[in-house]
């Protein structure tokens, strides 16, 4: 098999409004509310800088402007923390900063769905595979996601998507892809995609997480995509007329995975996270246990 192309280049789509975590959302964007220390969006990008990515391509709205200032360097900030000498904080800083020119960022105008925010970013990818990282799932393993999953692409190229079990009851909830010929202990081929499947019609019990890498022909098809459910354009949609003519495969992630788009996620999240840290899971743990005993 010849050489895959590098997937260099991850798109962000970070347009959303958040209604769900208003009024925490109506100033702030919900990509910036924080898990611990660090908001949700660094996780995601911190994930896709360890898989490889070179190029973070953000597909913004209106009032996001501070996700830009995020990944940008405050010169203020550093002077007065260099003054401070507050050494760990400057390390942490520079740790979640993209080198100058590895961040760009394009406006989706209309909120027509997360298949036009990738489409969104068609200029900026160019002809050359890609990731999407849906940036309300927060992944929490020894390895990162993203990383596992372009170590598939690298074996079959093609098109790969992150997938983990749900329990059966739950299939309905999401899309969910038919298991096909096992690849290795961390993937196989996707032989159907189906989103939402009515309960008791799923072809498996494995959903899509929100972890994509994908070819770049799939630009062409969400050009001309109809809208679908939501009456938004869908990327599933867009991936089953891509599954025509390219091959899928699935990534088993078996870490955790938290959709910090919804409150009961986000606050997992914190916890999780929480109790990873060193310097604060045993003070976490005490304050857990007294508020639960006195429930």
């Amino acid at each position: 098999m010849a050489q895959q192309r590098k997937v260099r280049k991850a798109v962000f789509p970070v347009a959303g409004l958040g209604t769900r975590f208003l009024p925490a959302t109506k100033a702030i964007p919900k990509e910036m509310l924080t898990v611990v220390d660090k908001p949700v969006i660094q996780y995601v990008v911190d994930e896709a800088r360890a898989a490889g990515i070179e190029h973070f391509i953000f597909v913004t709205g209106r009032n996001k402007a501070v996700i830009e200032d995020h990944f940008d360097i405050q010169v203020e900030l550093n002077a007065t923390l260099k003054k401070r000498e507050k050494h760990d904080e400057i390390a942490s800083l520079q740790a979640g900063q993209p080198k100058p020119g590895q961040t760009s960022f394009t406006r989706q105008q209309e909120p027509l769905g997360l298949g036009h925010a990738v489409w969104c970013a068609r200029e900026l990818v160019g002809d050359e595979p890609f990731a999407l990282l849906l940036p309300d799932m927060v992944m929490q393993d020894d390895k990162g996601c993203l990383t596992g999953m372009v170590e598939l692409y690298d074996k079959v190229g093609g098109n790969v998507i992150s997938v983990e079990e749900v329990p059966e009851d739950q299939t309905h909830n999401y899309g969910i892809v038919g298991v096909g010929e096992d690849i290795d202990a961390d993937g196989f081929q996707i032989a159907s995609m189906v989103e939402k499947p009515a309960p008791g019609t799923a072809p498996s019990n494995y959903f899509i997480n929100g972890r994509y890498i994908l070819q770049p022909e799939i630009f062409k098809i969400l050009e001309t995509q109809e809208r679908g459910a939501g009456n938004e354009i869908q990327i599933t949609d867009a991936m089953l007329k891509l599954a025509e003519r390219q091959s899928f495969s699935a990534y088993r992630f078996r870490g955790n995975t938290f959709d910090c788009g919804s409150k009961e996620g986000f606050i997992k999240a914190n916890v999780s996270f929480a109790l990873r840290r060193d310097d604060i899971r045993a003070k976490v743990e005490d304050d857990l246990r007294l508020m639960l005993d006195a429930i």
